[in-house]
C-alpha cells in the first residue's frame, strides 16, 4: 500500500509542477505575444511550424490546431528542409520554430535560408537570450523553472509550456479571424463533430404522413391512437386551417388520467400543451438538441413563419444521425 501511495505522489508532483508553469506563462503574454498574433494574421501564405525532438512532435500538433480553427498551416522537420523540404517554404510564409534550448542545429542551420526569403522568423524558445531567441523577429518566453522529470532530463513541463503557448496563439487568432462553428464544421467534415455542427434538421425530420396530427375537436382516444401509431411520444395539435395550436405528449396523458379524464369524451383542446417549442427548417441539429436539452423535451415541432407545422425532430433523431 505504501508503494502504491508513493506512485500517486510521484503522479501529482508531475501534475503540479506543470501546472504552476502554466500558471506563470500567462504573466509572459505581452505585447510580443501580440505582434507575433499580428504576424500570423497578417500571413498571406501558411504558418511553417518547425521543431526537432519532442518540440516536434508539440509543433505537429501546434500545426494541425492551426489548420483546424482558421490559420493554414503545416509543420516542416528542420532536418528535412536541409534535404529539399525548404523549397515547400515561400516568401508570402510566416516560420514558427519550436526549440526549448535555442540552440537546435537543424534549425540553427538554415536560418540563413530563412533570413534570404526576408520573412518573419516566430521563436518559442525557453532561453530568452540563445542563438535562436537572438535571430528571432519575435522570441516567445517558455521558459520554465524545472521539468517534471525528478532527473531534470526529460522534456516534460517544458514541452507543455510550448503546447500551451501554441494554444494560445491559436485561439487568439481565431478570435481575432471572427471564425465560427460553422467554418470550424467545415474543416471538420467527417465524423460526429462535422455531423454535429453541419448537420441541419431539414435532414432528418419526420415530414409527411410521419408527423403526428389531430385537430383541436378531437378525443383523447384519437390523440392516443395517433400517439400510439406515430411512435414518437407526442402529437401535434392543428386548427382547421392546419396551423399549429399545441402538442400533446406522453406526459401531457398521464396528466390527463391523474385528472380521471375520460378518453371517450375528453376533447384534446382542453388538456393539450399550448405554446409548444417549436424551430424553423435550416436550423442546425446541434441547436436542436440544445433546446431539448435545455427544455428536458424529446421532441421539437418544424414550423414555418405562418405556424405550420411541416416536420418533427425527435431526440432518436439525432441520436441515429450521430449529433448526440
Amino acid at each position: 500500500m505504501q508503494d502504491l501511495d508513493k506512485i500517486c505522489d510521484l503522479g501529482r508532483a508531475v501534475i503540479e509542477t506543470e501546472a504552476l508553469t502554466i500558471s506563470r506563462l500567462a504573466s509572459r503574454i505581452d505585447h510580443k505575444f501580440a505582434y507575433a498574433c499580428q504576424h500570423l494574421l497578417d500571413c498571406e501564405g501558411r504558418i511553417i511550424v518547425m521543431g526537432m525532438g519532442k518540440s516536434g512532435h508539440i509543433g505537429k500538433k501546434i500545426a494541425a490546431t492551426f489548420a483546424s480553427t482558421g490559420s493554414p498551416a503545416f509543420f516542416v522537420h528542420p532536418g528535412e528542409a536541409k534535404h529539399g523540404d525548404f523549397g515547400m517554404i515561400t516568401r508570402k510564409d510566416v516560420i514558427l520554430a519550436l526549440s526549448n534550448s535555442g540552440e537546435t542545429e537543424e534549425i540553427l542551420s538554415i536560418l540563413p535560408f530563412i533570413k534570404r526569403l526576408n520573412i518573419p522568423l516566430i521563436t518559442v524558445t525557453g532561453k530568452p537570450f540563445s542563438t535562436l531567441a537572438q535571430a528571432a523577429t519575435i522570441n516567445l518566453d517558455i521558459s520554465v523553472e524545472k521539468e517534471a522529470c525528478p532527473l531534470g532530463l526529460a522534456p516534460t513541463a517544458s514541452t507543455t509550456a510550448t503546447l500551451v503557448m501554441g494554444d494560445a496563439l491559436a485561439i487568439s487568432l481565431l478570435e481575432k479571424r471572427g471564425f465560427t462553428a460553422e467554418d470550424f464544421a467545415l474543416s471538420h467534415p467527417g465524423g460526429s463533430l462535422g455531423r454535429r455542427l453541419l448537420l441541419r434538421i431539414d435532414d432528418i425530420m419526420r415530414v409527411g404522413d410521419a408527423i403526428p396530427k389531430v385537430e383541436f375537436n378531437s378525443l383523447l382516444k384519437t390523440a392516443l391512437v395517433e400517439i400510439t401509431h406515430k411512435k414518437l411520444g407526442m402529437t401535434t395539435v392543428i386548427d382547421q386551417q392546419g396551423k399549429l395550436l399545441g402538442i400533446f405528449t406522453d406526459g401531457d396523458v398521464r396528466r390527463a388520467f391523474d385528472n380521471n379524464a375520460d378518453v371517450h369524451k375528453t376533447v384534446i383542446n382542453d388538456i393539450m400543451t399550448k405554446n409548444p417549442k417549436v424551430i424553423r427548417p435550416g436550423t442546425l441539429a446541434a441547436e436542436a438538441l440544445n433546446i431539448m436539452e435545455t427544455h428536458k423535451i424529446t421532441a421539437l415541432i418544424v414550423t414555418t413563419e405562418d405556424t405550420t407545422p411541416i416536420g418533427v425532430v425527435h431526440l432518436h433523431d439525432l441520436l441515429r444521425a450521430g449529433v448526440m
